[in-house]
């Protein structure tokens, strides 16, 4: 009997720490207000979440339409001097006219997320929108 009773006590701490594991992804609001490319994949207008796991600088970007991934994209968490005042993106306005997401901010965070394609390069357009 006391073997079975520390295989539950191990079964139950393993399941904790899987279940603090994916609760330890961070999290935020996008939100696109014209069609916008991110990693290949075209974005239509709405409201979309993206989480990563770690703090960076480098991470895998997920951005999520209700529960479904949408695409996965390499970003880069870069620290900033002042928080953001309100939820915004930055997208890159491509030679054909199009817009690709270059970079995520979010209301009172001291960085801001820049999206791997876009890494170092010009932004000639931007859509700041609040997070409702």
């Amino acid at each position: 009997m006391h073997a079975s009773n520390v295989f539950k006590s191990f079964l139950l701490g393993f399941t904790l720490l899987l279940a603090a594991g994916a609760f330890a992804a961070n999290k935020g609001p996008l939100q696109i207000t014209d069609s916008t490319s991110v990693g290949g994949k075209q974005l239509k207008p709405g409201d979309y979440t993206v989480t990563w796991d770690g703090d960076g600088p480098n991470i895998q970007l997920n951005i999520m339409k209700g529960s479904k991934v949408v695409t996965t994209v390499p970003a880069h968490v870069v620290t900033v001097d002042h928080s953001a005042a309100s939820n915004s993106t930055v997208a890159t306005e491509n030679k054909d006219g199009s817009k690709s997401l270059s970079e995520i901010r979010f209301s009172g965070k001291k960085y801001t997320l820049e999206i791997g394609e876009n890494m170092g390069g010009s932004q000639t357009g931007s859509s700041d929108k609040s997070d409702r």
